[in-house]
């Protein structure tokens, strides 16, 4: 498990000179903690950024590890709420490509039941049924599932590339597509009814509120109850700017726009 520090203290945060910046948490931050609080039950968190070598499980050269600012998102967000929560990373486990059975030759073969996955370790509910994981059995899916069926709401955290989610985002929500094919194509039960879905991304200058409002149709398609104060984006300029220095004052502006602290990992013991 990765193992974070905040550079907090009574006031607000410390910067790396050492001066105090005084927090004032955005209204999309305050509404989400409110909601989840009041609402949201048992809260599972999922992200999905990357960036090396966070992901990796090791530091070379004993340099800061930078999180994601989505990930840093997330984190305060838990942090901050009193409810049972739960974090997966998801770049650190092996998901494997979506087979595509949504369209095969011989029709829809997505989310049937001969395609559950028989470890009842894995799938206690009987619930996870797709042939990615059934055909290969190192696949780690199971690990998504297993808790979006023990927790009442899944927020989702990704970060913009072209206009689109990051990939670890994509191949996730496409190999979790047996839960909406059940339901509507199948004419089966919704194993999420009653769940509550949420979804922010991060991005540096184009799409996210296009991407913010395509996941909320897409997760309300999956079955999942969408909140609309669940749905939002931050972007810090527009798409025509791509100057170093923009990427450069992105960072700072983030958490100040946020309200939220810098958090890093901690150096583990003997590094």
């Amino acid at each position: 498990m990765i193992k974070l520090k905040k550079l907090l203290n009574e006031e607000g945060y410390v910067t790396s000179q050492g001066s105090t910046l005084r927090r004032r948490l955005s209204a999309p931050v305050r509404d989400t903690i409110s909601y989840l609080t009041n609402n949201g039950g048992k809260v599972l968190f999922l992200t999905t950024s990357t960036r090396y070598p966070f992901n990796t499980g090791y530091n070379k050269g004993k340099e800061e590890i930078e999180i994601p600012k989505s990930t840093e998102l997330a984190l305060y967000i838990k942090e901050n709420i009193p409810n049972e929560t739960h974090w997966i990373d998801i770049p650190q486990l092996k998901i494997n490509p979506c087979e595509g059975n949504v369209s095969a030759m011989g029709g829809n073969n997505c989310g049937v039941e001969a395609a559950t996955l028989g470890d009842k370790s894995k799938n206690p509910t009987g619930n996870h049924r797709c042939w990615a994981s059934f055909n290969d059995k190192s696949d780690e899916l199971w690990k998504v599932s297993k808790k979006i069926f023990e927790f009442d709401t899944v927020m989702f955290f990704t970060s913009v590339r072209w206009g689109q989610t990051a990939a670890m985002y994509q191949k996730l929500i496409e190999r979790l597509t047996w839960i909406q094919n059940r339901h509507e194509t199948l004419k089966d039960k919704n194993v999420v009814q009653g769940k509550r879905a949420g979804f922010i991304c991060i991005g540096h200058n184009y799409g996210g509120a296009q991407i913010s409002h395509l996941q909320g149709l897409v997760l309300n398609h999956f079955g999942f109850e969408t909140p609309e104060n669940l749905f939002w984006n931050w972007q810090y300029t527009d798409w025509l700017d791509e100057s170093l220095e923009s990427y450069t004052k992105a960072h700072k502006q983030f958490h100040l726009d946020m309200g939220i602290p810098h958090i890093e990992q901690e150096e583990k013991k003997g590094d």
